[in-house]
């Protein structure tokens, strides 16, 4: 069967930080997860928009829950796309999250073979890259076949750090990984981190937030080539400034490169990670 944009649809979890892309692309749909304050529940980025969300948790007594969204929303969002005969349906890393099962089990439901699931490995605008490399493919025809070969190439070579203020944030969700041995150690001290296979990585403790710069950009620079094809993502929770410091050193560091994102890092992601935190995400998409 070969894939389009008029027959394929693209479904991601609000997880991916790309709330603007039904509007964008009128093939994809955005499911998304809850975060609970107390016994109120709101939907990320629907009910509950990042700006909001920082304001109430800086002012907040107990850290915010969050959980995946059901199999019915899921199936809901797969229904309204029934036109389409394809649905490509792509998420956050099933080590950090339960929503991918849930995408699952609604797939299931449907009792036809549409729905593909696809676990991305990754979080926030890794997983909005590999849609919209996978958007790309389907705007020139293609098949199930390159799509699978797209998404192993992506979760292999794509290029994924982020610094926190503080690990407590990720400590306290349990998505901390292997990054557990550092927590409770840092006093200005910046943990650059990563996501491999749906795993939080630490890479390197440096101090303050322009050496943590600095080593974005060294890594940036050592893993890749100053090409067209070369796609730039960044995300953040209320740190504005060190987003756009990364976006200038990308434009220094690889001229060629698109930025193709800059996002922040909705209410969901921003529970685990915690105001301040920035993400920097590259693939060469050749």
């Amino acid at each position: 069967m070969k894939l389009t944009a008029e027959n394929t649809a693209v479904v991601v979890d609000s997880t991916a930080d790309f709330p603007e892309a039904p509007l964008r692309f009128p093939n994809w749909r955005v499911v998304p997860l809850y975060v609970r304050f107390g016994d109120q529940s709101y939907r990320d980025y629907v009910e509950l928009e990042p700006e909001a969300f920082y304001a109430r948790l800086r002012g907040a007594t107990e850290t915010p829950t969050t959980s995946q969204p059901t199999p019915g929303d899921f199936l809901d969002a797969y229904q309204e796309l029934a036109g389409y005969e394809r649905i490509l349906s792509v998420h956050i890393a099933g080590k950090l999250s339960g929503t991918i099962e849930s995408a699952r089990s609604a797939a299931r439901l449907l009792d036809d073979d549409r729905v593909r699931t696809i676990d991305s490995e990754s979080a926030s605008a890794a997983i909005a890259m590999l849609g919209l490399a996978i958007q790309r493919r389907l705007e020139g025809g293609t098949s199930d076949e390159e799509v699978d070969a797209l998404v192993e190439r992506y979760r292999r070579e794509a290029g994924l750090l982020f610094t926190v203020e503080t690990l407590e944030y990720l400590a306290r969700g349990g998505r901390i990984g292997r990054a557990r041995a550092w927590a409770g150690e840092l006093l200005n001290i910046k943990p650059v981190l990563s996501i491999r296979e749906g795993e939080v990585l630490p890479v390197k403790r440096v101090r303050g937030n322009r050496k943590a710069c600095r080593e974005f950009a060294s890594a940036f620079e050592a893993g890749t080539r100053d090409v067209t094809t070369l796609r730039v993502a960044i995300a953040h929770a209320e740190a504005p400034d060190r987003a756009e410091a990364l976006r200038k050193m990308v434009r220094r560091t690889r001229p060629a490169a698109e930025v193709e994102l800059l996002t922040s890092l909705g209410p969901v992601l921003g529970t685990h990670a915690g105001p301040g935190t920035v993400g920097f995400f590259w693939y060469d998409d050749a």
